[in-house]
């Protein structure tokens, strides 16, 4: 699928990082935008800058979602193309001891739930709204109806001590991407997942310089964050290439995630 100006599409956490290099790239090819993010001040001037639409949206909510496809597609269209970015992180260990008193803390299970609501069940809701309503689409000249992009992480492979919502919400995400690509394949819809490694996002510029260079150097090659941009390349790759389908692929330079 090309995506172009006779295309329309949606993106989950556009408003920053890896989601706004997504909406940034495909801007500059003329895509009709929605940009779906709970960030009420950036959300919406990266939309003015751009000429995108952008609908606030929790993707907890199941209300919030269909609402905002509805808005989406009124000022743009059915959209042919989502990419899910939204997600948040957090990290607690399954059991650990107080420092100070010794105490046993058991996991705080509303967190674990929030971060799986929002990384897992969250992209899954806009994945069945978006490809309900790709269904009503005339399939391209390469078969396509539709293209889903999904955002894992490498902590779904690789887990980090203190990581165990985020890695599982994430390996959810690969989990589900071969069997919702069969569940559409009979309908020309395509979905793919990127597993991202270290990349330079504003989670990650709130860190000390020190503590990003350490982060860096232990990426083999190239030795630097991943820019977002080369996300954003991926992403479109996995749009483009009709043959892609059903496919998780580690953006990460190697890397390779220790304990800790």
């Amino acid at each position: 699928m090309k995506p172009d100006e006779n295309v329309s599409a949606i993106v989950t956490g556009g408003a920053s990082g890896l989601g706004e290099a997504v909406v940034r790239r495909l801007a500059s090819h003329g895509v009709k935008l929605a940009i779906f993010d709970m960030d009420a001040e950036r959300g919406p001037a990266l939309a003015a800058e751009l000429g995108c639409t952008f609908c606030q949206v929790d993707v907890t909510s199941q209300e919030g979602v269909t609402a905002a496809f509805a808005s989406a597609r009124a000022a743009n269209g059915q959209e042919r193309i989502l990419v899910n970015c939204a997600g948040i992180g957090g990290g607690m260990k399954t059991v650990s001891r107080d420092r100070e008193t010794g105490a046993v803390v058991e996991y705080d299970m509303d967190k674990f739930e929030r971060i799986v609501q929002v990384n897992l069940i969250g992209a899954f809701r806009c994945i069945t709204k978006s490809a309900a309503g790709m269904l009503s689409l005339d399939a391209q000249e390469d078969g396509d109806r539709g293209v889903i992009i999904n955002t894992a992480s490498v902590a779904a492979k690789e887990g980090q001590i203190g990581q165990v919502a985020y890695a599982a919400s994430k390996a959810g995400i690969v989990g589900l991407t071969l069997p919702v690509a069969r569940d559409l394949s009979s309908e020309g819809i395509r979905v793919n997942t990127i597993l991202p490694g270290l990349f330079d996002t504003p989670l990650l510029a709130r860190v000390s310089e020190p503590v990003r260079a350490s982060l860096a150097a232990q990426v083999p090659h190239p030795q630097r964050l991943g820019m977002p941009e080369e996300f954003a390349l991926l992403a479109e790759t996995m749009m483009t290439c009709a043959y892609m389908n059903g496919e998780h692929v580690r953006l990460d330079g190697a890397i390779r995630m220790g304990p800790r």
